[in-house]
């Protein structure tokens, strides 16, 4: 068994003499090479440069687990209603469940926007918005399952232990706003697969996301905060920590673990002065505040505007606890209510990035794990369907007012122009200047990439 006791061993004044030396000279280059600016990067959060000129420097993802239905959202459908009820050939694909006969949209749907692209009555805020909008209508995943569907949309991998995209994101770019975590996830309760939808893997720990599940300024950094010791004493307890955790990686190099112990309390002191204020919403104009509308996830979408307008790299928002979601049965109800809930806080969120010119430069996208069956379950709800389904993404480099792909007459399974979920991360990561095949990390003998081996840049729907 490795002995991690922590001992320093013993040294002759020859020694330290010789080192103090070293030390000495160490200082005086250590200057030079800074003046030039070619001292190597202290930090892992550091910013690095990307593979070439980015459109987009940050991301917030608006993640609606459970799957919403893409023929009740942004995939009409006409001819679910001209063969409501039977059972063509063409609906005999393999889902989770029994399921029963063709079931039209309760929903109807508006040619919105200059573009014209038809939008559910559910989403009549962001329907105004369509012309910032590219809505992919051909996506697909791997199986009908929530917890590899989850794995796949967040870490390019239906099984667990693997990076999530805001920690490669991190990774390959670095942090803008150290003083904040590079990658914050605002998820009020747990989805079914949990932590591991913004876990680091097998990068170093540094860059897992932060999950802050209440937003109250006060309680998320209540954890760190130090009530007893002023921040000029915690600074100078910490520098000597960090001289003593300096003496220990010396003798444990390479070991990542302990590296990112180190850099995450340095960030967790930070914290302190920053969180409190990126959190606090309160100190937005009320015309703000209403543009957003009220609840828990138009409070996280102000939030993640905040929060990349202050240099994180990427902000998930999920919709709610669970699956909210998951309509298997009431599929009006269900997803009435979570249209109503959730409409006005996205526009608000595209509409308030548009007009302080941030909206160029951040990508947004909309979506599930998977979409829904056209045909019904249970009479009037909709099974997982991973055969075709739709997100949309909307500034960031992406072309506006368009759609792009498609699935069959009824939207079971995408036909033209598919689009993998590893094709989705390939583009994502083209926008924010990296090349999805360069960006690696050697682990357990072979190089691993957020999309594998797989993976094509949807070059039709940039800007």
């Amino acid at each position: 068994m490795q002995d991690h006791t922590f001992h320093q061993a013993s040294m002759s004044r020859r020694d330290i003499l010789r080192r103090a030396g070293g030390g000495f000279a160490s200082l005086g280059l250590a200057g030079v090479l800074s003046d030039q600016g070619l001292l190597a990067s202290e930090s892992p959060l550091d910013p690095k440069s990307p593979h070439f000129k980015p459109k987009a420097k940050r991301i917030i993802h608006l993640f609606m687990n459970g799957g919403p239905s893409q023929v009740d959202t942004f995939d009409p459908k006409p001819d679910l209603e001209k063969h409501h009820g039977q059972r063509p050939p063409g609906a005999e694909r393999k889902t989770e469940r029994r399921t029963g006969g063709l079931f039209k949209s309760p929903f109807k749907f508006k040619q919105s926007g200059e573009s014209g692209i038809p939008v559910s009555e559910i989403f009549p805020e962001v329907a105004k918005c369509i012309d910032d909008i590219c809505v992919i209508r051909s996506m697909h995943t791997n199986v009908p399952n929530h917890e590899p569907s989850l794995l796949m949309m967040n870490s390019g991998n239906t099984q667990p232990v693997r990076p999530s995209m805001g920690s490669w994101l991190c990774y390959g770019l670095g942090v803008e706003n150290q003083d904040l975590p590079g990658f914050v996830v605002l998820c009020p309760g747990k989805p079914v697969v949990g932590p591991q939808l913004w876990s680091n893997g097998f990068l170093p720990g540094i860059y897992q996301g932060c999950h802050i599940g209440k937003l109250d300024p006060k309680k998320i950094v209540d954890h760190i905060n130090n009530k007893h010791l002023t921040p000029g004493t915690q600074r100078q307890q910490l520098d000597l920590i960090n001289q003593l955790n300096d003496l220990h990686v010396g003798q444990r190099s390479g070991d990542d673990q302990l590296e990112s112990r180190i850099q995450s309390l340095e960030v967790a002191f930070k914290m302190q002065t920053e969180a409190p204020e990126a959190f606090d919403i309160t100190t937005e104009t009320k015309a703000t505040r209403e543009l957003y509308g009220k609840g828990q996830f138009a409070d996280s979408c102000l939030t993640a505007r905040r929060l990349v307008e202050r240099g994180v790299r990427m902000v998930q928002v999920y919709y709610g606890n669970g699956q909210p979601w998951d309509d298997h049965g009431n599929i009006e109800k269900g997803h009435r209510d979570k249209g109503q809930k959730s409409d006005q806080a996205i526009a608000g969120l595209l509409r308030d990035l548009k007009s302080r010119g941030l909206l160029e430069d951040t990508l947004v996208l909309w979506g599930g794990e998977f979409g829904r069956t056209p045909v019904s379950e249970g009479g009037n709800g909709r099974d997982h369907n991973h055969h075709g389904f739709s997100v949309w993404l909307a500034g960031g480099g992406v072309k506006g007012g368009m759609t792009y792909g498609s699935t069959d007459e009824f939207g079971f399974a995408a036909m033209e122009n598919k689009v993998h979920v590893h094709d989705l991360h390939a583009t994502i990561l083209h926008l924010m200047g990296i090349n999805h095949e360069d960006l690696t990390y050697r682990y357990s003998g072979r190089d691993f990439r957020l999309t594998d081996v797989h993976g094509h840049v949807v070059h039709d729907i940039l800007a």
